[in-house]
């Protein structure tokens, strides 16, 4: 028997923690850069990191969740106003379905039989698929969605608490922003190869962004603690 897995089948998810890895990475790898440049204490700096990870794993999650479930409440909302449709004029709903068959290529006889059959067999799955594009596969799931983001969010930030703990030197604000470029250049390849796609744009844009973000901060931090000092 041939299977086919595509990759549309992991897209909420996989969005989800992609962006809460990178998301993790790049903020507390920047808030470690940022606060070290400024010369911080070795204990400030891992307070720091530990108090990012936390927020912004909470923080994530509630985005997400809340993000995933408006989605829910438009598709929930569209799937009420289909089913009046269907109920109120059936006829207009089947040619409409017929016009959208055509426009794909059938002939006009071959459109109204497919969707007379679809209709019959089930009429509003059939709408809000061939319609809508609604399908199992794009719906909204804002639980798995959060507990993916906050996950995920939690690795990536815990990458650059690890190079705190291997380096807590003058050095931390480069072998931090590094090492995190390096993290941020891992996950832009494994998500493109899980979503089977080409490798080098996640990655390029993944590290381009993180560098800018890290940049940013350890100017600020050693503009701080040169005008403290």
């Amino acid at each position: 028997m041939h299977e086919e897995t595509h990759a549309v089948t992991r897209i909420g998810w996989l969005r989800a923690a992609i962006l809460g890895a990178n998301d993790g990475i790049v903020s507390t790898a920047s808030l470690i850069a940022g606060v070290a440049a400024a010369g911080a204490a070795p204990h400030a700096i891992m307070l720091t990191g530990v108090a990012g990870l936390v927020a912004g794993a909470m923080s994530m999650a509630a985005g997400e969740y809340v993000s995933v479930s408006s989605q829910g409440d438009a598709e929930r909302a569209d799937v009420e106003l289909e089913k009046r449709h269907l109920a109120a004029d059936p006829e207009f709903e089947l040619e409409e379905l017929t016009q959208i068959y055509e426009q794909r290529g059938l002939s006009r006889a071959l459109a109204e039989q497919v969707a007379a059959e679809l209709t019959a067999h089930n009429a509003l799955d059939t709408h809000l698929r061939d319609e809508l594009g609604m399908t199992e596969a794009t719906a909204s799931r804002p639980i798995q969605a959060a507990a993916a983001s906050a996950a995920s969010f939690t690795v990536g930030a815990a990458l650059p608490l690890l190079v705190v703990l291997l380096d807590s030197g003058p050095s931390l604000p480069w072998t931090v922003s590094g090492a995190s470029l390096i993290f941020l250049a891992l996950l832009g390849a494994l998500g493109a190869r899980v979503g089977k796609a080409p490798m080098l744009r996640p990655v390029v844009r993944v590290t381009f962004w993180g560098a800018m973000a890290m940049a940013a901060t350890i100017a600020i931090g050693s503009l701080f603690g040169t005008v403290a000092g």
